[in-house]
């Protein structure tokens, strides 16, 4: 696993990953930071602890001299799946946990943080200051995932709610309409997949390796929510031709006929709950929270497909890397691929394996992405939730196939003519 930490200066990276989960937690109340709306979401506050739990076992307790944990209860409280630690609280349960308070879970924060900066102001050895360094980026990436949990977790929270409250009390404005979709060509051949250079990577991006892809074509934007309504009207949802098997059982034992977070008022008034609150549709904006049986549907009947991962991967080298908002922005530019980075998570047909010579950590720290290879599809890109420096052309993201929780879209491909 290729964890070497970046050239800045670890300390003021740590305070400023650490200060931003923080600042996400407050616009909500204590009682939103409790409650979990669904099994696969999980309370504000779990995740606040659940990161430093990670600090805390998989640094301190290694590393620091007489440790003692903040509290003996929170290695199975706050434990996620990592069965090499121990036994774990039931995931679907989380939202069960009103004890500890949030004031507790800030101290906890507070407490182990204070711990870490006194570790790094250690005169440690070259071996141990290379394993401190490496585990607290592992820790700091791992953070920054959960930063994008917190805000996708807390908008499925509060969607829940009739009275459909906002997070960010900003207006959204209306994007521009986006340029005409294009299919840009690329000769494909023989090329390396993976991540390269020096910086920090997840193990599951190594190792690089040859791959052939075939020429094909990606298309320059997005699919946005003005395209997707067209499938809507033409009855997409009720033809099981477009659809997979399994993707047609589920929109049918669910009885879904748009996206999770839309809901037509009157005839052809549309609305789109955002973490700013209930909008009218926007209809230049990208179409999001797909899931891949309703992406990889539209694709056919746009008589397209999803790109694979390896298509997606050549195709990004030349992307530009947005970030910076809370949902996906229109389409800004005419040339070359756009949104590619900053808007929404792209599926692609590819099912999420292991590379081949692929190799996980030894000890607990090889649970984190080696076990997760079955029953998944991989995404790529980032999205509108996906903190800032977390990008990279590399990165794969997974989910399972019903999953459109996230800020998931479509970006359609097809084998060049």
């Amino acid at each position: 696993m290729d964890m070497r930490p970046p050239q800045q200066d670890l300390s003021a990276r740590y305070d400023k990953v650490r200060r931003r989960s923080l600042a996400l937690a407050e616009p909500l109340t204590d009682e939103d930071c409790g409650a979990q709306s669904m099994p696969d979401a999980s309370p504000i506050k779990w995740h606040l602890a659940h990161t430093t739990w990670f600090f805390e076992t998989f640094i301190l307790e290694r590393m620091e001299e007489g440790f003692k944990p903040f509290h003996p209860a929170f290695r199975v409280l706050f434990n996620s799946y990592y069965n090499g630690i121990g036994e774990k609280h039931p995931r679907a349960q989380r939202g069960l946990l009103t004890r500890p308070a949030m004031a507790q879970v800030r101290a906890y924060r507070a407490d182990v943080d204070a711990r870490i900066a006194r570790l790094l102001a250690c005169d440690l050895d070259a071996e141990q200051s290379a394993q401190l360094a490496m585990l607290i980026t592992l820790g700091l990436e791992h953070e920054q995932q959960h930063q994008e949990l917190m805000l996708t977790d807390v908008k499925h929270l509060l969607a829940q709610s009739a009275l459909l409250p906002e997070y960010m009390a900003v207006p959204l404005a209306r994007a521009k309409t986006p340029p005409p979709m294009e299919w840009l060509p690329f000769a494909g051949g023989l090329t390396d997949i993976g991540h390269q250079g020096s910086a920090f990577c997840f193990d599951n991006e190594l190792p690089r390796h040859k791959q052939y892809v075939a020429p094909f074509e990606l298309a320059s934007r997005l699919v946005t929510n003005g395209e997707y309504l067209e499938f809507i009207a033409a009855g997409g949802y009720f033809n099981a031709a477009l659809w997979l098997a399994e993707g047609w059982d589920w929109v049918r034992s669910q009885n879904l006929s748009c996206p999770i977070y839309w809901q037509q008022d009157e005839p052809g008034q549309w609305q789109e709950f955002t973490l700013h609150g209930a909008q009218a549709l926007d209809l230049s904006r990208p179409v999001t929270h797909l899931s891949l049986f309703e992406a990889d549907a539209y694709a056919h009947w746009a008589g397209a497909r999803l790109p694979t991962e390896a298509e997606w991967e050549f195709a990004a080298a030349q992307a530009a890397v947005e970030t910076g908002m809370l949902h996906p922005a229109g389409a800004a530019g005419t040339d070359g691929l756009l949104q590619m980075f900053g808007h929404c998570w792209q599926w692609t047909s590819s099912s999420y394996a292991a590379y081949p010579g692929y190799q996980s950590a030894p000890g607990a720290l090889g649970e984190y992405n080696g076990k997760f290879m079955m029953n998944q599809y991989v995404l790529r890109g980032s999205s509108c939730a996906t903190p800032d420096g977390h990008a990279r052309v590399s990165y794969r993201n997974f989910f399972p196939a019903g999953a459109r929780w996230q800020f998931t879209g479509v970006r359609l491909a097809r084998l060049a003519p």
